[in-house]
């Protein structure tokens, strides 16, 4: 996939651009505060209209501004044209959404149609962060990339917000009513989240080789229940845990309470694993979220790349690089604070440079 053009406006810093990407890409250069990551922010909000870094919407808006709105234009590799619009506004806290120009109903109509995978410094916290963040990963992952994964999550979330409801207020039978749907939507999100790592726990591994990590790095999902693709077995479980969440007032178990385990060398890496390996770790991970688009998406997500290459040695950065090659070869927005840090391989890109949110070619 490849951006064609960008238009922001009162989003963060980005007071108002109107841009056209090259083909192979940019390289963005900019002090700290400047706006190059919001930038990247921007266009990922093209994807999933939420922030890449957990913001709430009305957190988006520039100071002074009465919302915010983006517009971006992408083409695939067939050259069909996209565009994807976004207009928030402050007051009525109001979201409208715009595909080819239309309204849409549901904004899940509308996401993943621009697709893109970011890298930065923030990802080592997919690793080494709670599980509610490896969770995301995933959700995020398979919203974008099976079919009916997102309305089946969200089906999930509703029957789980009304089971607490009823718990809440003590009633055990009203909560009862919401199992049999919960343990359906349970099944399928739990399910196709294990069906993805097992799909990519090998290539995780050799991922994590080809960067240079000698120990055997592996995933595995860990659930609650064992058979976590079977309604029967959710359905079970939460007749099982009836009293104790009733004591509770929440629901004790469920996919909302799974993990994502990464292992090291037979250890959680979480515990056990230096900030270089789970650097490592965070990379493979972003990179096997661009391979699952690429082949469920039948198109390369572009590619937004937040001072991801400092940290990293010239041999590191070769071998990222290479990886990068191979399994992102469309498109490459890359932005750091100074020259210095970008490779030298990315010098033949054009370079912009961003000074309080504009543009400066």
């Amino acid at each position: 996939m490849r951006l064609t053009g960008l238009a922001v406006r009162g989003f963060r810093n980005l007071a108002g651009l109107e841009l056209e990407i090259p083909a192979e890409g940019v390289v963005v250069v900019g002090g700290n505060g400047q706006g190059k990551t919001n930038l990247l922010e921007a266009i990922y909000y093209l994807m999933l209209f939420r922030s890449l870094r957990g913001a709430k919407d009305r957190e988006l808006v520039q100071f002074g501004e009465p919302g915010f709105w983006v517009r971006g234009t992408a083409a695939d590799e067939t050259s069909r044209n996209i565009q994807v619009g976004v207009r928030y506004e402050l007051s009525t806290a109001r979201k409208v959404v715009f595909l080819d120009g239309a309204e849409v109903r549901k904004l899940g109509d509308a996401v993943g149609q621009i697709l893109a995978v970011p890298f930065g410094p923030a990802d080592s916290e997919i690793v080494s962060g709670t599980p509610g963040i490896r969770r995301r990963f995933l959700d995020v992952v398979l919203s974008v990339s099976r079919p009916g994964y997102l309305v089946r999550l969200l089906e999930f979330r509703h029957a789980l917000r009304q089971r607490n409801a009823a718990l809440r207020r003590g009633r055990a039978q009203e909560a009862r009513v919401f199992d049999r749907p919960l343990a359906e939507a349970a099944a399928f999100v739990a399910g196709s989240r294990r069906a993805w790592v097992e799909e990519w726990r090998e290539r995780f591994g050799e991922l994590c080789a080809a960067m240079g990590e000698p120990a055997a790095a592996d995933l595995r999902y860990a659930s609650q229940v064992e058979d976590s693709g079977s309604a029967e077995a959710w359905w079970e479980r939460f007749e099982h845990s009836a009293e104790r969440d009733l004591r509770s007032g929440t629901t004790t178990v469920g996919p909302h309470r799974d993990d994502l385990k990464i292992g090291l060398g037979g250890r959680d890496i979480r515990f056990y694993g230096s900030a270089g390996q789970r650097r490592t770790a965070a990379i493979a991970l972003r990179v096997l979220e661009a391979e699952t688009l690429t082949r469920y998406r039948g198109t390369a997500p572009v590619g937004l790349y937040d001072d991801v290459f400092a940290e990293l040695d010239e041999d590191r950065q070769g071998r990222l690089l290479e990886l990068l090659r191979v399994s992102l070869p469309g498109q490459a927005i890359v932005v750091a604070p100074r020259d210095a840090e970008v490779p030298a391989k990315l010098f033949d890109r054009p370079r912009w440079q961003i000074r309080g949110g504009q543009i400066v070619r």
